[in-house]
């Protein structure tokens, strides 16, 4: 085959991959678009529910403080989780890979949490974590003496229930990835020389990575714009953002609408921002060239 044909052959796949996902993505973009739209005008004061339009950024400098703290405190809860979870997740897929005894056992158990609901975990873990929970009184610590891990000044019950669950996820995206090609490349590495931490850092850390860092950017903005764990194990105050837009938006003051869109369309660009920063970092991969 020639090099025009291959490149006329290769042009034709991508058209019709193209065309086999279009009706899919033109859907979403409709929906996603329509929504973000609405976002921007309301949080912008033009499409007010009451009153004439009018552009404006009170919405975000009225609650500026608030909302300060509502987004420092969901990066931290976003990004503790999703570090946890990586690690938690990429260790997890190379046992998997590495272990041909007992392999169906360890998948069986690594993969139980993924069809877990959030909310039935965020419960779980209330009850495991809280002052005169079940970890108090295995352990035997009064109630007085448990430190508050359950809506305490830390979100740390939010971090865990996040981390239990998304590094499932995390592990078997990783382990897709590297079950059908490492173990020629490690074969090939050992016969040339490469001891087994020569092989982790040449072999298998490349193949995870581009799956590692995709998982973890999905893990990243589903927590960030998650909303039932915060609401339930994470601290009064300062509110996480899915937090503070849902009670403001629920709010009877129909005038306090556009500060609600302004924290959504927060949410919404801190979350772009990640996706972008993640395609960033994969088009640098070998995978991705």
């Amino acid at each position: 085959m020639s090099v025009g044909t291959a490149a006329a052959h290769d042009r034709g796949d991508r058209f019709r991959g193209i065309l086999a996902v279009g009706p899919a993505v033109l859907v979403v973009v409709l929906v996603v678009g329509t929504g973000l739209v609405t976002v921007v005008l309301q949080s912008a004061g033009l499409m007010p529910l009451v009153g004439q339009p009018r552009l404006s950024g009170a919405a975000y400098a009225g609650a500026a403080d608030e909302l300060l703290d509502a987004t420092v405190l969901s990066l931290v809860i976003a990004g503790a989780s999703t570090l946890v979870a990586a690690g938690v997740g990429l260790g997890a897929a190379i046992l998997l890979v590495a272990s041909p005894r007992g392999r169906r056992l360890l998948a069986a158990i690594g993969s139980a949490p993924i069809p877990v609901p959030h909310l039935v975990g965020a419960a779980s873990v209330g009850l495991l974590l809280m002052d005169g929970g079940l970890l108090a009184r295995w352990l035997g610590i009064a109630p007085d003496a448990w430190p508050a891990l359950v809506a305490g000044h830390w979100p740390t019950a939010v971090v865990v229930e996040y981390a239990w669950k998304e590094s499932a996820f995390v592990a078997l995206v990783v382990t897709a990835a590297l079950a059908t090609r490492i173990a020629g490349y490690h074969d090939t590495a050992a016969v040339l020389g490469a001891d087994r931490w020569a092989r982790f850092r040449h072999v298998t850390l490349p193949l995870a990575t581009p799956a590692l860092v995709a998982a973890s950017a999905i893990t990243f903005v589903y927590t960030l714009g998650s909303y039932e764990v915060a609401w339930l194990l994470g601290p009064v105050y300062p509110e996480p953002l899915p937090v503070m837009a849902y009670r403001v938006f629920t709010s009877t003051d129909l005038s306090a609408r556009p500060e609600a869109m302004a924290v959504a369309a927060v949410t919404t660009t801190l979350s772009l921002a990640s996706v972008l920063v993640a395609l960033a970092w994969l088009r640098r991969t070998a995978v991705w060239r």
